[in-house]
C-alpha cells in the first residue's frame, strides 16, 4: 500500500512539475549566492536535538522537533526551533533561561538528524523518492534514481527548491560529474525535488 501512495504522489509532483520547462525561468547554480550553498546545519521539523544546560540536569533534555518547528523544554514550555542553528538557538534558550538561574550556560547538538527523502523525476531510470544522508550533493540523488536515460538533456538538471519564491536551479552534468563550481559545493535540502528534462 506504501509504494501505492508514493506512485500516487510521483504523478502528483510530476504533474506539477510539467510546465516547468527548459524554457522557463531558473537560476544557474554558478550564479546562486555563495550563503545558499555555505550555510551551517539549519535545524527542521523531525530533527533529535540534545539541549544541555549545565549543571541544571532537570533543565536539560533530549527532544524531537516537531511538525510545527517547535521543541518542548523544561521551564520554557514550547520554543521555536526550526530555521535556527544549533548554536543561536542556544543562545536564545540562554537569554530566557536568565529568568530562572543565574549565568545559564546551554548547549544544543544535533543527535539525529531529519530524514532526507529526496524526489528524483523526469529522464531518469527510475524515478522514485530517495533517501539521501544529510549534507549529501546532488549525484547521489542521480545515482539513487539509476542515472540519467539516453535522452535526458545533460544541461537540463533542475533542483526545484521551495524557498519564496520557489528556485528552479540549473546544472550541467560535466560540472557535476567534475565538482565545478556552485556544483561542487551544491548539497540538497529538506523540500528539494530533482527534476531532470
Amino acid at each position: 500500500m506504501p509504494r501505492l501512495e508514493n506512485l500516487k504522489l510521483l504523478r502528483t509532483l510530476a504533474l506539477a512539475l510539467a510546465g516547468c520547462a527548459t524554457t522557463g525561468q531558473y537560476v544557474w547554480v554558478d550564479d546562486l549566492p555563495a550563503v545558499t550553498s555555505q550555510q551551517g546545519y539549519v535545524i527542521a521539523p523531525g530533527d533529535t536535538l540534545n539541549v544541555r544546560v549545565w549543571n541544571q540536569d532537570t533543565m536539560s533534555a533530549r527532544v524531537k522537533v516537531r511538525g510545527d518547528g517547535h521543541i518542548t523544554v523544561p521551564f520554557l514550555s514550547d520554543v521555536l526551533a526550526a530555521g535556527f542553528t544549533p548554536s543561536v538557538l542556544a543562545q536564545q534558550l540562554q537569554t530566557r533561561l536568565k529568568d530562572f538561574i543565574n549565568n545559564p550556560v546551554v548547549t544544543v547538538a544535533l543527535e539525529e538528524a531529519r530524514p532526507l527523502n529526496v524526489p528524483v523525476l523526469g529522464e531518469v531510470v527510475r524515478p522514485g523518492i530517495y533517501p539521501l544522508e544529510t549534507g549529501a550533493g546532488l549525484l547521489p540523488a542521480l545515482a539513487a534514481a539509476g542515472g540519467l536515460t539516453d535522452w535526458a538533456g545533460k544541461d537540463r538538471i533542475f533542483v526545484i527548491r521551495p524557498s519564496s519564491p520557489p528556485q528552479r536551479i540549473r546544472f550541467h552534468l560535466r560540472s557535476l560529474l567534475q565538482a565545478e563550481g556552485g556544483a561542487g559545493v551544491f548539497r540538497i535540502q529538506v523540500g528539494d525535488q530533482v527534476v531532470v528534462e
